[in-house]
């Protein structure tokens, strides 16, 4: 029997949020001592709307990464009456949220001074003792039917203003979505950018002997929660890549023993070879508009960069393979191409304009360099490098033109690095050393080289693809 993956529901946020998010205006607001009692009567600043006030972001990114912005998160009131509070698991997965980005500082909730919050608003004494720059309030409430409502707020503490304020209405089912997409409202809001934290990830699931691992398509949080297996292992599956705009995996399967290229749809299940063009067909990659893919087709010893139209229209050859031709990644605006290519007698860097044309060598370090990932900022290329100058494996990054080459983590094997959404993190795969042969799990680290954590996962896993922002 063929294998037969539990597909998630479609990833819609209309979908998720039944009739929508509705706009909340904050409360008359109000000025009391820190301990909450008494208080003078005047009134404090009239809070913004939804929104904030246009005049640009709370706080200045670089600032951020110097020190962490402080940040409480009230725990959600829950009226539900459920065993587990959701109000508890939303404002956990917050937290993890914010904490894990490295631009916040989630301050210690037993420090809160009780009864800091009455009729919505805050005791802005009470949060201002505790050194909070923003504090996030909210409650959940069921509205009936398996439908919950749960609102939150954002807001400034030193001006004493809502700068956000949103319900949204969801089944329980969605606790854990609505925590990463209140995330995102408060990362933009703060940062002056889009979050990240509503996306999820493909990659590859490593289990069973070392010396002859099962390899299974999977995909999952950003954060490594709803793991899901797409394919059952029977066949290895390596390199997947997650398509910009519509939710589907293109993915290297070696059903046969013969590597193919093969697009996986996450919401239908449904799996559809892309071709056969040469020996080998590897190193799947999107075009921007998602439309068509870039692939290694191995021919003659050599490897040739084709491009296929997903919509038909055939395939396009845009290097020979006269030599090595490898891991092509677009720009974001889709007008460049970088690869890597052993043409000038060892691994390194190209750039090329997305028809082929205008071939430029960027990498020139003493050592080869393999699996460039363009940001979606435009502004970086990071990569895979390995020479006896560093005594192994490193993930890197540079410019588009070659420059401001930098190391951001070393180890036995780094490889396979991936950007989010918003470009400011990545994550790639660490490989370890062990008794039995080697562990191999996923890390993220910010663009900074700073901020490297574990990405927790059920099984060991490799070859991560951050996904878009979910819509």
């Amino acid at each position: 029997m063929k294998f037969r993956p539990k597909i998630l529901p479609p990833f819609s946020r209309r979908g998720l949020l039944g009739a929508g998010a509705a706009t909340l205006i904050a409360p008359a607001a109000f000025a009391q001592s820190a301990l909450g009692g008494g208080g003078d009567d005047s009134a404090a600043p009239a809070a913004a709307p939804s929104g904030g006030s246009n005049n640009g972001p709370a706080i200045n990114v670089s600032g951020a990464q110097n020190a962490p912005i402080p940040i409480a998160i009230s725990p959600f009131s829950d009226s539900t009456g459920a065993d587990s509070s959701v109000g508890d698991q939303i404002t956990g997965v917050l937290s993890d949220d914010l904490s894990h980005s490295g631009l916040f500082r989630t301050i210690d909730p037993s420090s809160f001074v009780p009864n800091s919050v009455v009729n919505n608003t805050p005791v802005w004494a009470n949060w201002n003792i505790l050194g909070a720059q923003a504090l996030v309030t909210g409650d959940v409430t069921d509205q009936g039917g398996g439908q919950l409502r749960v609102e939150f707020r954002l807001w400034n503490v030193a001006s004493q203003s809502q700068l956000q304020g949103t319900a949204y209405t969801t089944t329980a089912a969605n606790w854990r979505r609505i925590g990463h997409i209140i995330g995102d409202v408060v990362y933009q809001q703060m940062i002056g950018e889009k979050g990240y934290f509503d996306s999820r990830v493909a990659y590859i699931s490593e289990a069973g002997e070392v010396t002859s691992p099962i390899r299974r398509l999977a995909v999952m949080d950003y954060d490594g929660q709803n793991s899901q297996f797409l394919t059952d292992g029977s066949s290895m599956a390596i390199s997947p890549q997650y398509n910009p705009t519509r939710q589907q995996l293109a993915y290297v399967s070696f059903q046969d023993n013969n590597p193919r290229v093969y697009l996986f749809d996450l919401q239908s299940g449904a799996e559809s070879l892309i071709g056969s063009y040469g020996d080998m067909t590897i190193g799947p990659r999107f075009s921007p508009d998602g439309n068509s893919l870039l692939m290694s087709v191995s021919r003659n010893g050599g490897a040739a960069i084709v491009r296929a139209n997903l919509g038909g229209g055939g395939v396009t050859e845009l290097t020979d393979s006269a030599s090595i031709n490898v891991t092509p990644c677009y720009s974001p605006d889709g007008s460049q191409i970088v690869f890597n290519s052993d043409r000038d007698g060892n691994q390194q860097l190209f750039v090329m304009n997305a028809d082929g044309s205008g071939v430029k060598r960027i990498s020139y370090g003493s050592g080869q360099y393999a699996e460039p990932c363009w940001s979606p900022r435009g502004d970086l290329i990071a990569y895979t490098f390995w020479g006896s100058d560093v005594g192994g494996f490193t993930i890197g990054v540079m410019a588009p033109d070659g420059s401001g080459e930098r190391i951001l983590s070393q180890g036995f094997l780094v490889e396979a690095a991936s950007f989010c959404p918003n470009g400011r993190v990545i994550m790639f795969y660490r490989q370890t050393p062990t008794a039995d042969g080697h562990d191999s799990r996923l890390v993220t680290i910010g663009i900074d080289g700073f901020n490297e954590r574990l990405v927790e996962t059920d099984t060991y896993a490799s070859d991560p693809s951050w996904g878009p922002l979910l819509s």
